[in-house]
Parts: C-alpha cells; sequence; structure tokens
C-alpha cells in the first residue's frame, strides 16, 4: 500500500473512531435511552466502525474494533466509581462479583462484545450490492455482539432472572416463570434484557448503513 494510502486509512479510521466515541457519549447522556443495571442503545454509534471494516477489510476492522474497545474501557474507568467497569473491581460495590469474575466480565463485554463489530466487512468482496453488503454486515457484527452480551449476562447475571421477572409492570414476567426455570430462565432473562437495547441498536444502525452506503467516499473505497 503507497504512503498516501495508508494516510488516508489511518485519518479516515482515527475520525470514525471519533465519531464512534462522541456518538456513545452523547447517547450516554440521555438517560431514556440507557437501561436501569446496564446497558443501552445508542444513535448507530457502531456503525463508523463497521464502516471501517466495510471500506478497509476485516484485518484493518478488527485492529481498529479492538482499539474502540480500548477507548470504551477508559470512557468508563474515567467516569469513576460510578462507571461500570470500576464498580465491578470495588468490593464494597454491589457489582462486585470477585476480581476473577470482574475480569472475564471486562473481557467478554467490552473487549470481545466491541472486537466483533469489525467483521461488519464480511460481505464486502462477497455482494456486489453495496448497500446490501454493508447493512447485513452491520446486522451480523451487531448480532454477534448481542449474543457475547447474552453468554456474559446468563453467565454472571443470571441469578437475577427471576427477581427480574417478577417486577411489577413487566406483562410477560409471569408467563415466563411459569415456563422456564433454572438454566432457561437465566438464558431467557439475558436474551430478554440484552435484547431490549441491542434488537433497537440492531434495527437502528441497519437503517442508517442504508443511507451511509450511498456516500460517495464509501462506495469508492470498497471498489
Amino acid at each position: 500500500m503507497k504512503q498516501t494510502q495508508k494516510t488516508v486509512r489511518l485519518t479516515t479510521s482515527a475520525m470514525m473512531l471519533a465519531i464512534a466515541t462522541v456518538l456513545a457519549v452523547i447517547c450516554g447522556l440521555m438517560p431514556f435511552l440507557n437501561l436501569p443495571f446496564g446497558g443501552g442503545f445508542t444513535i448507530a454509534s457502531m456503525l463508523p466502525i463497521v464502516v471501517i471494516s466495510y471500506m478497509y477489510g476485516l484485518r484493518w476492522g478488527l485492529f481498529s474494533s479492538a482499539v474502540y474497545s480500548a477507548v470504551q474501557i477508559v470512557m468508563s474507568l474515567m467516569t469513576g466509581p460510578s462507571g461500570t467497569i470500576m464498580a465491578l473491581f470495588m468490593p464494597n460495590s454491589d457489582d462486585f462479583m470477585g476480581y476473577a469474575a470482574a475480569i472475564w466480565i471486562l473481557i467478554l463485554d467490552y473487549v470481545v462484545a466491541y472486537t466483533v463489530l469489525g467483521l461488519g466487512g464480511i460481505f464486502r468482496n462477497r455482494i456486489q450490492n453495496k448497500t446490501l453488503a454493508l447493512t447485513l454486515g452491520s446486522v451480523v457484527a451487531l448480532s454477534l455482539r448481542y449474543l457475547v452480551h447474552i453468554i456474559s449476562g446468563y453467565i454472571f447475571y443470571g441469578a437475577w432472572a427471576e427477581w427480574f421477572f417478577s417486577q411489577d409492570g413487566f406483562g410477560l414476567g409471569e408467563m415466563m416463570l411459569n415456563t422456564f426455570s433454572g438454566e432457561a430462565l437465566s438464558w431467557v432473562y439475558s436474551i430478554v434484557y440484552n435484547g431490549l437495547y441491542m434488537i433497537p441498536e440492531i434495527v437502528i444502525t441497519a437503517l442508517a448503513a442504508i443511507l451511509v452506503s450511498r456516500i460517495p467516499q464509501i462506495k469508492k473505497e470498497t471498489v
């Protein structure tokens, strides 16, 4: 790759990472977008990371998404004791489950969950229709992130399932409690809870991808 092309790639990727970070921060400041026990959907804040992979390939996309996962960790740490990550490592916190659990939650919910976004360019050379390639790539990448959160939620937060479904105002809670129990209930809880923010995120990102795919600069890079 020529030096000029490398410079353009680095500059574009840095810009996309900055946009993703700013969108995530802005949405994080809006209480109605965030769930009370962690997680929240954003206005397509992860699409810029998917676009990097779509424009420059999976290898560069995975590298960029790994960088983004580190940015997310730093941003959480900067919020101090109230931040999700910091609370996991504080013995006097309600979120503390032991240091081993905290490390695994950090790995799954941050490192792995954000790094899989780099797979968003998986269809860039497989589907000729650029709009379809980016849109499907976005759905696959975010669905993988959803899957990672489901697994993490089942392992570390499944014990909250019965409490969650017994809350007043949860229309399907009684049905869930009567239908599922034990590990099955923990899986359902994780699927439902994480789906409350990940499913809207997937839909919003897919719709945004349709519009973004029409930008000439993006189409040109993927030719």
